[in-house]
């Protein structure tokens, strides 16, 4: 009897140590994957090789964030935030 519960014991705590070391793979994967979002200003010159994407503009009238994701020369993801005046402001 006390061999089962150490059997037990031990299949418990291993599943758990195997839990816990997958969770931290996949958290440090998603975190290399995933691109940090790059706020432009003016002094800023990003190398710009190829552009992935672009976000939808809404039809309002005034200025909206927009994000663009694009490659650089090195083959690396970027995602950079901007602003731009919508094409929702008319002369009616």
């Amino acid at each position: 009897m006390k061999r089962s519960i150490w059997i037990l014991a031990l299949c418990g705590l291993s599943t758990l140590a195997l839990a816990d070391d997958s969770g931290a793979r996949t958290a440090s994967q998603t975190d290399s994957a995933t691109p940090v979002v790059e706020t432009y200003t003016y002094d800023m010159h990003p190398d710009i090789a190829r552009v992935i994407s672009i976000s939808p503009m809404p039809n309002v009238c005034g200025v909206v964030p927009v994000r663009m994701t694009y490659q650089d020369s090195h083959g690396q993801r970027h995602i950079m935030r901007y602003q731009v005046l919508a094409s929702g402001c008319g002369n009616s």
